[in-house]
């Protein structure tokens, strides 16, 4: 309502419609409404969008002459005069959109592709169609298959079958020791996975999967990183209920931290998800599977009253949303753990080596197998497919543990 005042008033709009593209510019501010913009943005887009119409006019070219490549030439000429504001890109990305639905532009012409690109897109396919692989699993093999390929086939399709044993391995000596060993093993299966498909099309003879060598690291050799009850709750407490972010921030945390589930799974969320009438919700896990989990009644009193009162109108129909405009989902997990993360900065928690969505997960279970819960129980809330990966929960009952342990000579346990 506060762009529809705006744009009632607005001796630019006014002035901008009453020019010759006066019918685009009307179809463009439909969709700065559509995105839910503020009245400062939606002057900002009209801004910039007149100052690129008077810098075309000014050029003697054409409306139709409009590309990404003149909008790059624009920020520049623009940007000798006034800073650059990170919304102005963006700006006129739907201005081109805009023009490209109504037919006043060509269509976008797509980016050549480097031989790597090619490379990379045909493995992509192989994965999709014949492993079966979800897109969050080939979006990982993309760092690592590039970087070798780089290193290894800067010729690109033509060094592919030159490949050898010998290159593979010195490859993973030079690089084994760069991150976590963790990283280091991902590594090394993106490297399996793409050496298995060079041998499997015929593109190299050699079956160089098996010359990737293993990266030790033991398993339940670490102890879960977790906060205690307290220190939770004083997470929580640190949300400012009285804004609409702070009311989504906290419906946010609470689903991490009362139901333990991962961040991915909390950005996924949709309306269509939650059934209020059976108290459940339907939850997307990890691996394609899909359970249902009960609500909690301070988890639900937290959802709705994020859905009354902070969560701006939109028609995307994910649970969370961004609070700033265009008023979408969240593009990946990474957002939720960025709400964790200011989450505990916000109370000064510190001290724990890792700080995002998980720790919550990992503070439920330690909490819930101090107060009596099997591990077994652990395991089904949190939809683990192996008993091993509850286990490590065993280690952090420290109490249970001293029993446990034989006498040490000199009488001393």
């Amino acid at each position: 309502m506060e762009s529809e005042e705006y744009l009632r008033r607005s001796r630019l709009f006014r002035l901008l419609r009453s020019g010759p593209h006066g019918k685009l510019v009307e179809r463009y501010a439909a969709r700065l409404l559509e995105y839910g913009l503020v009245r400062h943005g939606t002057w900002r887009c009209l801004n910039v969008v007149g100052g690129l119409l008077s810098w075309i006019a000014g050029r003697r070219c054409v409306l139709a002459d409009l590309d990404e490549h003149m909008v790059d030439q624009y920020l520049r000429h623009r940007a000798r005069k006034q800073s650059i504001q990170p919304g102005d890109r963006p700006a006129l990305k739907r201005w081109l959109s805009v023009l490209r639905e109504e037919g006043t532009i060509a269509p976008a012409v797509p980016p050549s592709l480097t031989s790597h690109d090619r490379i990379f897109n045909e493995f992509d396919t192989y994965l999709r169609s014949e492993r079966g692989l979800a897109p969050k699993s080939i979006v990982r093999h993309l760092p690592v298959i590039r970087r070798f390929l780089h290193e290894v086939c800067p010729a690109g399709d033509d060094d592919l079958g030159k490949i050898s044993q010998e290159e593979v391995i010195r490859y993973i000596e030079r690089h084994a020791q760069d991150w976590s060993p963790i990283t280091g093993k991902a590594m090394c299966w993106s490297l399996r996975a793409f050496l298995r498909y060079l041998h499997h099309r015929g593109l190299n003879p050699r079956a160089l999967a098996d010359s990737v060598p293993s990266m030790r690291r033991w398993k339940l050799a670490s102890l879960p990183t977790f906060l205690p009850a307290a220190q939770v709750q004083k997470a929580l407490d640190g949300c400012d209920r009285a804004t609409a972010m702070g009311r989504r921030d906290y419906a946010i945390l609470m689903m991490l931290a009362k139901l333990g589930l991962r961040a991915d799974e909390v950005a996924t969320l949709t309306l269509d998800d939650i059934d209020w009438r059976a108290s459940e919700m339907l939850v997307r896990a990890k691996g394609r599977q899909r359970a249902r989990m009960p609500i909690p009644p301070d988890v639900g009193a937290a959802i709705v009253a994020y859905l009354r009162n902070g969560r701006p109108k939109s028609s995307c129909r994910r649970l969370f949303i961004r609070t700033l405009a265009p008023h979408v989902g969240f593009a990946s997990g990474c957002a939720i753990t960025m709400v964790a993360k200011t989450a505990l900065d916000r109370v000064g928690i510190e001290g724990c080596a890792h700080r995002g969505a998980h720790i919550f997960r990992h503070s439920l279970a330690t909490e819930l197998l101090r107060s009596g819960a099997t591990l077994t129980e652990i395991g089904q809330l949190l939809r683990h497919q192996s008993h091993d990966t509850t286990r490590i929960y065993a280690k952090v009952d420290i109490e249970a543990l001293r029993t446990l342990g034989l006498p040490w000579p000199g009488g001393v346990q």
